[in-house]
């Protein structure tokens, strides 16, 4: 039995981790404005939402759940409108939202802890989970990998999830980091500015999740 994983499989994990988590989608917003109202753990705790939620997901696609990977392709309309409607519920009430920026605390959010914002952890890992392009995508990449790191057993296959997990939750850690350094710079009538702009991005992005399954079903696309 093997215990000791391939070492390549870490910096390969890391850098997936890093490349799925960096471009711009809702859960990145959703992430951002976090960090923007409630510095540095509220940033990291929606983070670590959508890291849980990409680990999930590496995790099934590492052990080769090919089961759930059908299931996913048969149930994408479904799963893909769920994922729009709570984008669309979750954008309004960010448009609507009162504005809240405590510029008294550190910028590090030093008097906060991650508990504080507990609550946006499942929020974030339920926008990922929902996301099938992002499910669909993570499997790719397995399957991608084999062509450059051998992922032989499930010590393997345990690593290249936790490393993809690290990645992940690196990202978040420097951004929110990043972000909390210059938040107290940001006044009242700007947060509203990002709170709207913010709301409306995610209302788009669950519009088009929704309109591309309306597009398909007339066949439009």
């Amino acid at each position: 039995m093997q215990i000791i994983p391939n070492p390549l499989i870490i910096p390969i994990g890391v850098m997936i981790g890093i490349l799925v988590t960096a471009p711009v989608g809702p859960v990145n917003v959703l992430c951002v404005h976090r960090a923007i109202e409630r510095g540095f753990f509220g940033g990291v705790a929606a983070g670590l939402g959508a890291v849980l939620g990409d680990g999930l997901i590496a995790l099934f696609a590492a052990m080769g759940v090919g089961a759930i990977s059908s299931a996913i392709k048969d149930y994408r309309n479904a799963i893909q409108i769920i994922g729009g409607l709570a984008l669309i519920v979750f954008g309004a009430q960010l448009y609507f939202a009162t504005p809240g920026l405590d510029t008294s605390e550190p910028v590090d959010g030093a008097k906060a802890s991650l508990k504080d914002f507990a609550w946006d952890i499942p929020q974030t890992f339920f926008l990922t989970i929902t996301n099938p392009g992002a499910v669909l995508g993570l499997f790719a990449i397995f399957g991608g990998v084999s062509s450059f790191v051998e992922v032989a057993s499930y010590v393997d296959a345990l690593t290249m999830v936790a490393a993809i997990m690290g990645g992940s939750l690196a990202w978040w850690i420097a951004l929110s980091h990043m972000i909390g350094r210059i938040r107290h710079r940001i006044s009242l009538d700007r947060l509203r500015l990002v709170n709207r702009v913010a709301g409306v991005l995610l209302v788009g992005f669950g519009i088009l999740l929704i309109g591309e399954v309306v597009a398909k079903a007339m066949r439009l696309l």
